[in-house]
């Protein structure tokens, strides 16, 4: 509860805010939490309390300082190495402050032994390392096969962990044939022995389906063995599908990254590679019950179909009967129809003979020789009576052209005067057209008379009048 600010002595015009406990070791907290967060640290346990509530206390210390750690039931029970007073550990911590006691105190959320840190950031590199090229791609996962008939298990030949794999197997699916694979899980000869097993398997002339790679949990160094970069490497290039089930739920290693599935415990991961056969034969019954009605109703409505069609079946005798008869009866009307046919056909002949005969070449020949015979004559006639008319028009016409003909003019005693080159020249209407001196000529009836003009006259229309 915040108390009235009052000015500071010697200060009477400075204004003071006055804090409770538990606002500065609030504030406190706060400030530490956001400014420091998680952090790692290393030191040697000391003050080790467990109460009833299953929390654990302690300190961390060094040669010069110690800090005050606390790790929760729900965090300390998956840390599986001894853990008590004397052991230099390696924590996984929030720092806070316990506001209570104002106590500056770190919240513990993993704890390994501190030999385990340098495995770790090696892990952590390589894990980089074999992430960039790809090997943990999503795509490069397989499927597990629905029904597999073999499985190979590659585990270690005295571990628990093989052995709840083989029971959940014989449970679920027991007429899997399983090849067991004994190998070493932990130590230097590990790796080598699995990557064998993995080769072993690939080999194999009846190849298993799928391979299910586990052990039991432990520290890190202790399944260091599935971190090594050759396992690794040999897991996600096999071409069998790899379920990897290495230690706890807890628990990973890069093999769980680089295989084709990832179980959390060695029995989740028969479970994954097989069909439970409790689901199956529940399955075949309802397949069972599902055939055997639909197989019931199509034998009905099979049988209503044949009933169906035996009522409509006939006697093969009255079949045969029916046919004879039906035979007879083409044949008369093929009879009749041939015979009509024919008939129309010697009627067609007859009529197309008569215009045949009707049509010959020879007395159309004749006929049109006639016909040529007249044509000849109406039109020799006609020519002669053209002609005729023609000549007299001709006379009537020279006749009439004689009586208007200038030389008929000429021979009253008429001249035509002229002046000019050509055989005629330019008549000579009017004495404007000439000119003393001029050579004119004048045509009369019986030739033509060269003169000139000594001089010329106008003659007045009234004279002429």
């Amino acid at each position: 509860m915040s108390r009235p600010q009052q000015p500071a002595l010697g200060h009477p015009r400075t204004e003071r805010r006055i804090r409770t406990v538990s606002e500065v070791n609030g504030a406190a907290r706060l400030l530490i939490e956001e400014k420091l967060g998680r952090v790692w640290i290393e030191g040697e346990v000391s003050n080790f309390s467990r109460p009833a509530s299953g929390h654990w206390y302690f300190s961390l210390r060094d040669r010069s300082a110690q800090i005050r750690c606390a790790m929760f039931a729900s965090r300390n029970r998956f840390v599986r190495a001894p853990f008590g007073n004397g052991i230099t550990v390696i924590v996984r911590a929030r720092l806070s402050v316990y506001e209570a006691r104002g106590e500056f105190q770190a919240i513990v959320e993993h704890v390994e032994p501190a030999g385990e840190g340098a495995l770790r950031a090696a892990l952590e590199r390589l894990k980089a390392s074999l992430a960039a090229e790809g090997l943990f791609a999503t795509d490069r996962k397989r499927p597990l096969p629905a029904f597999p008939r073999h499985l190979a298990l590659i585990s270690s030949p005295s571990g628990a962990a093989p052995r709840d794999v083989l029971a959940v197997l014989r449970r679920r699916f027991p007429c899997l044939r399983v090849t067991w694979f004994h190998v070493s899980v932990q130590g230097d000869e590990a790796p080598g022995q699995i990557i064998t097993a993995l080769d072993r398997a690939e080999r194999m002339r009846s190849r298993p389906d799928a391979i299910i790679l586990t052990r039991g949990g432990g520290s890190l160094e202790d399944l260091w063995a599935f971190n090594t970069e050759a396992v690794v490497r040999r897991v996600a290039t096999t071409t069998i599908p790899v379920v990897s089930a290495v230690g706890h739920e807890t628990d990973v290693t890069l093999c769980d990254f680089a295989a084709d599935q990832r179980a959390a415990t060695p029995t989740a991961a028969a479970e994954l590679a097989t069909p439970d056969q409790g689901d199956l034969r529940r399955r075949f019954d309802r397949l069972e019950r599902t055939l055997g009605l639909q197989a019931s109703t199509r034998v009905r409505s099979h049988l209503q179909s044949l009933s169906a069609t035996a009522r409509r079946l006939v006697h093969p005798g009255r079949s045969a009967e029916q046919w004879m008869q039906r035979t007879d009866e083409l044949t008369l009307r093929l009879q009749r129809g041939m015979t009509t046919r024919l008939a129309t056909a010697a009627t067609a002949i007859e009529h197309s003979t008569r215009l045949l005969q009707g049509a010959s070449p020879r007395q159309r020949i004749e006929g049109l020789a006639a016909q040529l015979q007249q044509v000849k004559q109406r039109l020799r006639t006609g020519m002669a009576r053209r002609l005729l008319d023609a000549t007299a028009r001709s006379e009537s016409i020279a006749r009439g052209l004689h009586a208007v003909s200038p030389l008929q003019t000429l021979g009253r005693g008429y001249a035509i005067v002229a002046k000019g080159e050509g055989k005629w020249g330019s008549p000579v209407s009017s004495v404007e057209q000439v000119t003393a001196g001029e050579r004119i000529r004048a045509h009369v009836a019986d030739g033509t008379i060269e003169a000139a003009v000594t001089g010329k006259e106008h003659r007045r229309v009234e004279e002429e009048t």
